[in-house]
């Protein structure tokens, strides 16, 4: 008997030590603004009118639906209950006027006809993308963001979006610490100024994405071949997060959307940083580069795009080949390894990177190549790819 009191007493501290931790681990992770909340049971605090009216027209719908399910219900309960036979009353057969047979198809037409015309204008005003005042195509891909912007202030920029490394390697670990912004995080998000309408046409390099943010009211998806296109006009400045929408693979889960909302002074400094990295980084493809400066450089491309695959000790993981010895890396003959870049290889598990530069395939290739124990003082040239490209 008291071991068995024993063993209950030691269960119970176990069972009471981790109830304290989880509650702890709880305690430590807040409500994200822009983003999700804990035990979010609404819907994400609307920054635009869109949003705003979707939300009006999601507690309508449910008010009708709601009114419907009592009265239906009620006149139904109560007639069981009324006309039941433990108190003395026999069924029959009742007539069918007229009146009846119109009042349950015209009284349903009419509530459809009511829940519609809101809906109907609320979905007209999402496909209205005239008189943009910006222009930016989201491209879709395992499993990341690209934005261009094609049309206002900032016409020209061009930059990928991923999931920051280091929620990578949390989610990696088995274990992640509690984190509000928990895989959102990325490294590139997209900047819009306040208070202007902003265009998104959407597509995808591979499969079927969704772009996603919740809190403009926006859900677009990005089928390849096909351009869709959307609006937002946010109405306050602030960071406001989505995911992608759409299964697209095995990573579908790290493929999250930060869109920073600033002012327009702050939007035109940011415009004016990024056209000066982006003229540092325009490198002419006829360049011929030395060894060392070619690995560096290939270095930071490595660590923006290839790490969370491949890792930084170049063994991959599960179904992705390392690269730490690999004969394709290795093979002094370079048009395999190219083209596998160019244009992906295993059915979309090595996805195709034809949206990095020339310069930049061949830095990465070229880190891979004299990286680990790949020491093959062999070098791949932009001019390479230039000529694998054509």
């Amino acid at each position: 008997m008291r071991k068995r009191l024993t063993t209950l007493r030691t269960a119970s501290t176990s069972l009471a030590l981790s109830a304290g931790v989880w509650a702890t681990a709880g305690a430590q992770v807040n409500d994200l603004p822009g983003g999700p909340a804990v035990n979010q049971l609404n819907f994400h605090p609307a920054v635009t009118r869109i949003a705003e009216e979707q939300h009006w027209l999601h507690w309508f719908m449910m008010a009708i639906c709601l009114a419907i399910f009592v009265i239906v219900f009620g006149v139904m309960f109560y007639s069981i209950l009324k006309h039941r036979k433990s108190v003395g009353h026999k069924s029959q057969e009742l007539a069918e006027p007229i009146w009846v047979e119109l009042g349950w198809t015209i009284v349903p037409l009419l509530i459809v006809i009511g829940m519609a015309l809101p809906a109907t204008k609320v979905l007209v005003a999402q496909k209205d993308t005239t008189n943009s005042d910006l222009t930016i195509k989201a491209t879709g891909m395992q499993w990341k963001w690209g934005y261009d912007y094609i049309k206002g202030e900032g016409e020209g920029i061009g930059f990928l979006s991923t999931l920051d490394n280091s929620h990578r390697e949390m989610s990696n670990s088995g274990k992640p610490p509690p984190t509000d912004n928990y895989l959102l995080k990325v490294d590139n998000p997209m900047v819009v100024p306040v208070g202007k309408k902003v265009r998104i046409i959407t597509t995808a390099n591979d499969v079927i994405h969704a772009w996603m943010v919740p809190a403009f009211g926006v859900k677009q998806d990005a089928i390849p071949g096909f351009v869709r296109d959307t609006w937002f006009r946010a109405e306050k400045t602030g960071d406001f997060y989505g995911q992608c929408a759409e299964l697209c693979g095995k990573e579908h889960a790290y493929m999250p959307i930060h869109v920073k909302v600033v002012s327009a002074e702050e939007y035109s400094a940011w415009v004016g940083e990024q056209r000066k990295a982006m003229a540092a980084a325009a490198d002419d493809p006829s360049k011929v580069w030395a060894l060392t400066d070619m690995i560096k450089r290939g270095e930071s491309v490595y660590a923006a795009n290839c790490v969370a695959c491949h890792q930084a000790t170049g063994k991959g993981a599960g179904p992705i080949k390392p690269l730490d010895g690999s004969v394709l890396v290795t093979d002094a003959n370079n048009a395999r390894f190219i083209e596998v870049m160019l244009n992906g290889a295993a059915g979309g598990s090595m996805p195709a990177w034809k949206q990095l530069s020339d310069t930049e395939l061949a830095a990465v290739m070229t880190y891979a190549k004299n990286t680990w124990s790949n020491k093959t003082d062999q070098i791949v040239q932009p001019a390479d790819v230039v000529a694998a490209r054509k």
